[in-house]
């Protein structure tokens, strides 16, 4: 009985780990089934989702051609170095329908402006026919500084050419021209003069330093040497924490690097006082004539006055020829406190600009530094070799005189009455000179 059990029970386990066995492999080829179908479902449903995101993409796509090419052209202009084109209505929409004046000339009237994305722009709309002269300069603005951005040179970001509107468009300058702040009465009131004493010497030995950077961007790291034929105070205008920028290409040309000379028609150019005597005397022209009329630009902050100035006294009624005496008399000390605004800690560098404005002011113009060894010298990196006499053309026997007096006097007076007539929102001195044949066409810029 008891062995019959036994074989029982056994064969009841052998049964039931069988069946379980069996139970197993079921259960693993359902798992097997499911997770296929499981894995099935999830990539349908990926694919799904990743055919609406392809689809959706190329339908993105679809819409990105439409937008971007603007965008693109206005990229690829910008990569060229071309200024925009605007329409009329563009410069309406941007400047309010013109309802901004800032100031207004002979030639044009500027006008406060704001470009879609919030940057300030000053709109010269010029009034007159575009004769000759006015097309010259507004081709050579549109062709010199449209090629250059440089932070010593102010930006035209572009014009119009419309059948009814000529226009160029500026970046906006807050402080106007060194002129205000060396003279004081350039624009006949008495904010000059107290806008004056704001610039302590610091900053105008470092508007200097910025001007010269600037030309020499234009002679030296241009692809085309660009020539400006108008360096004066009147053209370096002054952002707000008073960084300066060459302005007013109006005269400007450009020029092959492997052309020594340029040609010039059409008679002189530039300011009197300022020009190279190359140019008022039918010389070769080079990029030398900048040179000078920088180096009458250092006398200028120098001496915080006109070049000329009739009320000083004959001795010194010319400061450039003035500074050369005391320089050759071993008085320099007395040139840089004329002003009584150079400390002793500032007196070097003031000694250093005076010896750079001489150099940069003789006759000869092989004989007058590059831009880059005047920033160099400016700026205490290079040597200065004691100045050799730069006003012996002009003076009788070395000792000045009444001829050169009577000969400077003429020509600083007239541009001086020449800056009378006209305030700083207006045209140039160069452009009312009987002695310039060209136009200018300069950003204008509000006074303050």
């Amino acid at each position: 009985m008891a062995a019959a059990v036994s074989i029982v029970s056994s064969a009841a386990g052998a049964v039931a780990v069988v069946v379980v066995i069996a139970l197993i492999r079921k259960c693993r080829r359902v798992r097997k089934k499911v997770k296929k179908i499981i894995v099935k479902k999830v990539q349908e449903e990926f694919d799904k989702r990743n055919s609406s995101r392809m689809q959706a993409g190329r339908a993105l796509d679809d819409d990105v051609v439409i937008d971007v090419g603007p965008v693109e052209k206005f990229l690829s202009e910008i990569l060229n170095e071309k200024p925009m084109r605007f329409s009329s209505e563009q410069l309406a929409v941007c400047t309010r329908n013109f309802s901004s004046e800032l100031g207004s000339g002979g030639y044009g009237v500027v006008y406060r402006g704001e470009l879609p994305n919030g940057l300030l722009v000053a709109v010269k709309v010029l009034k007159v026919a575009m004769n000759r002269k006015v097309q010259e300069a507004f081709m050579a603005e549109v062709g010199t500084i449209g090629r250059t951005y440089h932070v010593n040179l102010v930006r035209l970001y572009g014009f119009c050419f419309d059948s009814g509107t000529k226009a160029l468009v500026y970046e906006f300058l807050e402080k106007g021209s060194l002129e205000r702040y060396l003279y004081g009465d350039s624009d006949g009131d008495e904010g000059g003069t107290a806008a004056r004493l704001e610039l302590e010497w610091g900053t105008l030995h470092a508007i200097a330093v910025g001007t010269a950077k600037g030309i020499r961007y234009l002679h030296e790291e241009c692809q085309q040497r660009i020539v400006h034929y108008d360096i004066k105070p009147a053209n370096i205008l002054l952002t707000a924490d008073f960084t300066p920028k060459v302005a007013d290409f109006g005269l400007a040309r450009l020029g092959e690097r492997d052309n020594t000379h340029m040609s010039l028609t059409g008679g002189g150019r530039g300011t009197p006082g300022y020009a190279a005597p190359e140019l008022w005397m039918a010389l070769p022209a080079t990029e030398k004539c900048d040179v000078y009329s920088f180096g009458m630009v250092l006398f200028e902050i120098l001496g915080r006055r006109r070049n000329f100035d009739a009320c000083q006294g004959e001795s010194r009624e010319w400061f450039p020829k003035w500074v050369w005496e005391k320089y050759d008399q071993g008085e320099i000390g007395s040139v840089v406190s004329c002003d009584g605004i150079i400390g002793e800690a500032d007196r070097e560098k003031a000694e250093m600009m005076c010896k750079v404005a001489l150099w940069c002011v003789q006759f000869q113009p092989a004989a007058r530094p590059t831009m880059s060894s005047v920033v160099r010298m400016l700026e205490g990196e290079m040597p200065i070799v004691p100045p050799v006499n730069p006003f012996h053309y002009v003076m009788d026997g070395g000792g000045g005189g009444s001829t050169s007096s009577a000969l400077w006097s003429s020509v600083y007076q007239s541009s001086r009455d020449t800056v009378s007539r006209d305030s700083q929102v207006s045209v140039s001195p160069a452009a009312m000179s009987t002695d310039v044949t060209t136009v200018d066409v300069e950003p204008i810029l509000p006074t303050k």
